[in-house]
């Protein structure tokens, strides 16, 4: 069972910065799926940022590619925002998850929300203008 706990929210005016920090407890993350997730208020969960530890590739939503970067370092997941905007504003949770296999081909889920089993409790991001 993966724990996560998220920290680093706050409130931020327009075009400002913040960076999420996502700690993730567990045995080993040497393969584990890892995704940024963000739900605003009357608005269904829109993934954000994904990526698998035993690889370097890194999926972006497009409404967040070149302003957000995601990043892992042993234990913490990160997400690096930059030039924040109003719609932004959400909370952001950590999500984890294992490959799924098929046929000896292994994959995450990235945008699929329903892949990850362990979502930490989430962290509150406001953008004013």
């Amino acid at each position: 069972q993966v724990q996560l706990v998220e920290s680093g929210g706050g409130s931020v005016q327009t075009g400002g910065s913040l960076t999420l920090s996502c700690a993730i407890s567990t045995t080993t993350t040497s393969q584990l799926c890892l995704g940024w997730f963000r739900q605003a208020p009357g608005k269904e969960l829109e993934p954000v940022a994904s990526l698998f530890t035993g690889a370097t590739t890194r999926l972006y939503s497009r409404s967040v590619e070149g302003r957000f970067t995601i990043s892992h370092n042993k234990n913490t997941l990160y997400l690096e925002m930059n030039s924040l905007r109003p719609e932004d504003t959400a909370t952001y949770s950590c999500a984890a998850g294992y490959e799924n296999c098929d046929g000896g081909v292994c994959r995450c889920g990235g945008e699929d929300s329903e892949t990850y089993n362990s979502w930490g409790q989430g962290t509150q991001v406001t953008v004013s203008s």
